[in-house]
């Protein structure tokens, strides 16, 4: 059932973001006011190497107040392309510069309150140019084991939704050459089948 906008209004707005209230009504015809947030969307990659590693930063959120490992991520620049945003990211976040990027996903993660979208891109390697020029968006830059990815979700970790997204899905992307389970053994009634999209379900004992 959708919900029918009549009007929004901004309540506050500056280059960040669009507070808004939005004359809504539900399906039922009862009329509410509902707050959201309007933003820029953002970029940024899952960057892996040939040791099975992936690239990310542990940095401290002041809003939650917590640590956490997560992907090289920023807002879009107004006329900048999603694919140079995640490149330039990757770069000023973590001083490694990425090979050639793919689109990986695309994730509003919290489309309950905000029509933020991340647009995550995939790269097999980098070439280290020298220390973040944003030194301060992490207090570290390392090369995490992906088989080690479920173990530091499990230790509250790895708390960003859209990086937990990412490498949820770098992990079933890389199944069948990881070694944690091999594709022929996936428990589908009919067989090991490529085009098929992937459920957590379907991996019990992925780790």
């Amino acid at each position: 059932m959708r919900w029918q906008v009549h009007s929004e209004k901004s309540l506050y707005a500056d280059q960040w973001l669009d507070i808004r209230v939005a004359d809504v009504e539900l399906p039922d015809g009862r009329r509410l006011d509902h707050r959201l947030v309007r933003t820029a969307p953002g970029a940024g990659a899952v960057v892996t190497d040939d040791q099975d590693r992936v690239l990310l930063i542990w940095r401290h959120r002041f809003i939650t107040d917590s640590w956490g490992w997560e992907i090289p991520l920023g807002r879009v620049d107004e006329g900048e392309m999603p694919l140079d945003a995640a490149a330039r990211e990757v770069e000023e976040e973590t001083g490694w510069r990425p090979g050639p990027l793919r689109p990986l996903l695309s994730i509003q993660p919290t489309n309950g309150f905000s029509d933020h979208l991340h647009h995550i891109y995939r790269a097999d390697s980098a070439t280290h140019i020298g220390p973040p020029s944003d030194p301060w968006e992490a207090e570290r830059v390392e090369w995490v084991s992906i088989s080690g990815l479920r173990k530091l979700i499990d230790s509250g970790e790895i708390v960003c939704g859209t990086t937990m997204t990412s490498l949820l899905y770098l992990l079933v992307e890389n199944l069948p050459h990881t070694g944690l389970r091999r594709a022929e053994d996936l428990p589908f009634e009919t067989g090991y089948d490529p085009d098929r999209r992937f459920l957590l379900p379907d991996l019990p004992d992925l780790f």
